[in-house]
């Protein structure tokens, strides 16, 4: 799989988002949709070694459509600048914690977690924090977990959330917006041939946090 190449059709992209040069540019598009698809199944393949959930995922499962939704956005460019590919054993639209691989030029990732969830969803998982805050505090705040998740929600309250006390201890642990985690990796990252090991040792982290939300989240989906 040609993982420079895809980020570099990204890169071209991203410098002619729009109609016409795609066009022209069909077959290339494919061959990156191809490579992508064989890394997914890569990925799915090494993170099966310690979750057995996502065994039945297939690379087409987890992919996302290149061409954008304009509608309702002043940025009119046709196409995505990157490609994603979200691991779910629930299926992508599930609030089940899964486990997310990101390609842009310059801004690559590997993510995972629970966007979006329903308010009374999102407010058992803040419960469930605070009733297994011991549990909760060894895994988000393990080392070996902060290396590269140092940081839960991509948006966090001011204050306490509604129902939950404000004099606690462990509030902190409760006033993020979503429980999702992310890590920034360089391009480079992917020339390291041991790329596919450093992927499995950074989801197999992310796999902790996600057994103690899909406990909940699980239960009410």
């Amino acid at each position: 799989m040609n993982i420079p190449g895809i980020l570099e059709f990204l890169k071209l992209l991203a410098a002619n988002n729009n109609r016409e040069w795609f066009q022209a540019h069909k077959a290339d598009y494919l061959r990156v949709q191809a490579d992508f698809e064989e890394l997914l199944s890569a990925v799915i393949a090494r993170i099966s070694e310690f979750d057995k959930s996502v065994s039945h995922v297939q690379p087409q499962d987890c992919t996302y459509r290149i061409y954008r939704d304009t509608r309702f956005s002043a940025d009119k460019s046709p196409y995505k600048n990157h490609l994603g590919g979200y691991i779910n054993a629930r299926g992508k639209k599930s609030n089940h914690c899964g486990y997310y691989l990101h390609l842009e030029p310059g801004n690559c990732m590997l993510a995972g977690g629970s966007w979006c969830m329903p308010a009374p969803m999102l407010k058992a998982v803040r419960q469930a924090v605070l009733d297994n805050i011991d549990e909760y505090k060894s895994i988000v705040d393990d080392t070996a977990f902060k290396q590269f998740f140092p940081v839960v929600g991509m948006e966090s309250l001011k204050t306490a959330p509604k129902g939950f006390p404000k004099d606690s201890p462990y509030i902190d642990y409760v006033k993020p917006k979503d429980f999702t985690v992310s890590y920034n990796i360089p391009d480079s990252f992917y020339q390291n041939p041991l790329y596919l090991d450093r992927i499995g040792e950074v989801f197999r982290q992310l796999k902790r946090f996600a057994d103690f939300t899909n406990y909940t989240i699980d239960e009410m989906e």
